[in-house]
């Protein structure tokens, strides 16, 4: 069985390269789990424990990234 995520409709991927900032939030916050993930780094502490932590220069450089493919994203 194969899981199915819900998808961003098609009127607001075309709302979003029209450049309406509500449309464009909303597709940030759709894909925000998934830029924190892929934005996971290992980190160690003073013990050398390890732990996983966002990289927050890392998340905000994808999110800045996705943002300005939605604007550069045309439609024929």
């Amino acid at each position: 069985m194969k899981t199915t995520y819900p998808t961003v409709p098609f009127s607001l991927i075309v709302q979003a390269t029209d450049g309406d900032t509500e449309a464009i939030n909303y597709i940030i916050k759709h894909y925000r789990g998934y830029i924190t993930k892929r934005s996971l780094r290992p980190m160690k502490d003073e013990y050398g424990n390890q732990y996983m932590v966002v990289d927050e220069v890392l998340r905000g450089r994808m999110q800045t990234r996705l943002i300005t493919k939605i604007l550069s994203f045309e439609i024929k």
